[in-house]
Parts: C-alpha cells; sequence; structure tokens
C-alpha cells in the first residue's frame, strides 16, 4: 500500500479564517504556497507517492483557495522530483473538454510523467455559476439529487471524460454529442493552407475540417485518472469503464467491499483486467500523533473546518485517521482485510495546522505506520 497526501489549499489557521475575508490576504496566500511547497518536498523525502488537490474558485474566505488547477499541480511539481502531482480535479462544468485534455498533456510533460489526474462534476454553486461554459448546467449537491439538474450534469459530465479521454489516446478524432461538437459540423477553414495536409490530419484538400488532435500526446502511455472524494456506486462503476480510480473516503467495509465488487465486475465488462487493489484509492483525515489524547486534541481545529466549510456543502464527515501509530495501524488493517488497496491518501490539514504540526504528523506516520504496509 502507497500513501499520498491531498490538501483543500486552506490559506490560514483557524483564527486568520475567523478573521474574515482570510483569502484577499496576499501575505497569506504567499505562505500558503510556500508551505504547501515543503510539504510536498518534506513528504517526497518520506517516501510519500503522492500529492493531491482540488479545484475552486472565487475563495475571498480562504478555506478552499485552489484556483486554476493546471497552475497549482505545475507548483507542486516544481518542488519536487520524483512525487506524483494529482490534480483532482477539473471539474468539468467549469472547463472546455478539449482545452482539458491539452492541459493535462501539457502538464504530463513538463512533471516528466509524474501526473495523476481526476475529473469532477462541481458542487460549490457560487463559483461554478460565474465559470460555467454552459448556461444550462447547475453546480450538484444533495439539494439536486434526483433532479433534472443532476440528470443533466451527469450526462454533460460523462460526455466530457469521454471528449477528454477520446483526445488524450487518439492521434486525431472527431465527436458529435448532445452538447459538444469536435470539430464544429461543416467547418471549412477560411483560407487554404498547405501545411494542414502536406504534414498533417483531417483536413482534406478543400480545407474541410474533418478531425482534430491535441499537441503534444501525453508522456505517459497511460495517465492514471481518479475520481473525486466519492459515496456514490453509481459514479464508482462509471469511473470502471475509464479504469479511473475513485477516492472513498469511508470507513464503511460493507460499503467498501460493495464498491470494489461492483467496480470491477463494471469493469470487466469493458475489457479491462486490473490487479487487485486498483479499483478505487480508500482514505480519511490524517492526524499522528504519539498519543491518541494528543491527536484528538489536534483534530480539533480540523473539526472546525469541516463543520464550518464541508458540511454545508452536504459532507459527512470521512474516515478519521487520527491517533497513534498503533491506533493508525489498527485501522487501516481493519479496512486492508476488506478490500485490497494500493493506494492511499491523507488528508492533512494543511493551512489549519502549522508547519511543525504537520511536520510531525507525516513523520511519524512514515516511520510508524507506512513500513507495516509496504
Amino acid at each position: 500500500m502507497k500513501f499520498g497526501l491531498f490538501v483543500y489549499c486552506t490559506v490560514g489557521r483557524r483564527h486568520e479564517l475567523e478573521a474574515g475575508m482570510a483569502g484577499k490576504d496576499p501575505v497569506l496566500y504567499r505562505r500558503m504556497l510556500a508551505e504547501l511547497a515543503d510539504y510536498a518536498q518534506f513528504a517526497e523525502a518520506r517516501g510519500y507517492f503522492g500529492f493531491g488537490h482540488p479545484e475552486h474558485h472565487l475563495q475571498i474566505e480562504g478555506f478552499e483557495i485552489a484556483n486554476d488547477p493546471a497552475l497549482m499541480g505545475m507548483w507542486l511539481g516544481q518542488h519536487t522530483q520524483t512525487m506524483r502531482i494529482v490534480t483532482c480535479g477539473f471539474v468539468s462544468t467549469a472547463n472546455n473538454p478539449l482545452a482539458t485534455a491539452e492541459k493535462i498533456a501539457t502538464m504530463d510533460h513538463m512533471l516528466g510523467g509524474r501526473l495523476g489526474v481526476g475529473l469532477v462534476r462541481g458542487y460549490q454553486a457560487r463559483w461554478v455559476e460565474n465559470f460555467k461554459v454552459r448556461s444550462e448546467l447547475k453546480a450538484v449537491g444533495p439539494w439536486t439529487k434526483d433532479t433534472p439538474d443532476d440528470d443533466l450534469n451527469r450526462r454533460y459530465f460523462t460526455e466530457f471524460v469521454e471528449v477528454v479521454t477520446k483526445a488524450l489516446a487518439n492521434e486525431t478524432f472527431s465527436h458529435e454529442g448532445e452538447f459538444w461538437t469536435f470539430p464544429p459540423r461543416d467547418f471549412v477553414n477560411p483560407h487554404p493552407h498547405p501545411v494542414y495536409t502536406r504534414f498533417g490530419r483531417g483536413v482534406d484538400a478543400d480545407m474541410r475540417v474533418e478531425e482534430i488532435g491535441i499537441a503534444p500526446r501525453p508522456l505517459q502511455e497511460e495517465i492514471p485518472l481518479y475520481g473525486g472524494f466519492s459515496a456514490s456506486l453509481r459514479t464508482a462503476k462509471f469511473w470502471a469503464r475509464h479504469k479511473g480510480r475513485p477516492i472513498v473516503l469511508s470507513g464503511n467495509t460493507d460499503f467498501l467491499q460493495l464498491l470494489w465488487r461492483e467496480w470491477r465486475e463494471e469493469a470487466g465488462g469493458y475489457g479491462h483486467d486490473v490487479p487487485p487493489g486498483q479499483e478505487a484509492c480508500w482514505g480519511g483525515i490524517m492526524i499522528c500523533a504519539e498519543t491518541d489524547a494528543r491527536a484528538q486534541a489536534l483534530f480539533e481545529d480540523m473539526q472546525w473546518f469541516w463543520d464550518t466549510w464541508a458540511t454545508p456543502f452536504g459532507q459527512g464527515v470521512p474516515e478519521l485517521l487520527v491517533g497513534s501509530p498503533d491506533t493508525l495501524n489498527k485501522r487501516i488493517e481493519r479496512i486492508a482485510c476488506a478490500v485490497p488497496i494500493e493506494e492511499a491518501f491523507l488528508l492533512i490539514p494543511a493551512g489549519i495546522h502549522t508547519p511543525d504540526q504537520i511536520h510531525d504528523s507525516l513523520d511519524l506516520f512514515s516511520r510508524k505506520v507506512m513500513p507495516n504496509w509496504a
């Protein structure tokens, strides 16, 4: 089992967030960037395999100031050498799928083949409404469950992922769907250009553009695909058709066993045969301290963060890996006995905790927990 980190890109400590408008403070933002770079380097040196982050915008309050996913991914990438950077992920409702595929391929080269990428549906309505690429789309969450808006978003997401994966896998391609048509139907280049026909593909002698392709092609033969934090069997089965691994932050072993089994059966229907452990990723909030009491005391500010920020979005508290090394080893063993796990993501309280607190937790976990699962 390999362990990676995930951060929400929180800009400040609890008292700084409580003061209001922390996301507008350039000093706090610069400190956050420096701390994230430091945590990535620190974790890489201690054997953590990856570092993940989301995409969110307009975060003037500073709770999740991730901004452009490509820029944040490259910031983390330039401060590491071997660690996989998991940009998780590009929000489908706010991104053109063709441009997204191009960014993914470009990032993969700039990171030397160290990119992992997630594609997600988008749940924070305030910024999605201002960034969305199609007027009919809505952010989705518990408030839209089983509504026409949820169904529309899901159909759109399915097509978005299809376009991104086609663009990454093919020299040239065309696509005609409910939401996107690439290239535009009956598009003829407005002026002749011999390079298109002599050295390329997809454009005929009359300058009719019949297929397009992104450049470059990715460096990796197959970029690891992730589904953002998921507690949905339906979403997990969707990712199985693309060999994408949902990240599941749950301690419910019955649910985990069902999800792992359903994912594998669905993947098999699409001709995918993957090694055990690659069905999905597991994880939770992680704070490791010498004693359970110390870890629980440290968790108080992260609990405040979750109650204040995540709960109003309808998000339940994820699996809690909070405790001493002995406690965490037992917790991980309980899950590992239920389902095979190749990759686990640890959501750490970056921003909320100080660098010393983060360092102590990551170092202790790397010494007293990770060797037991190597």
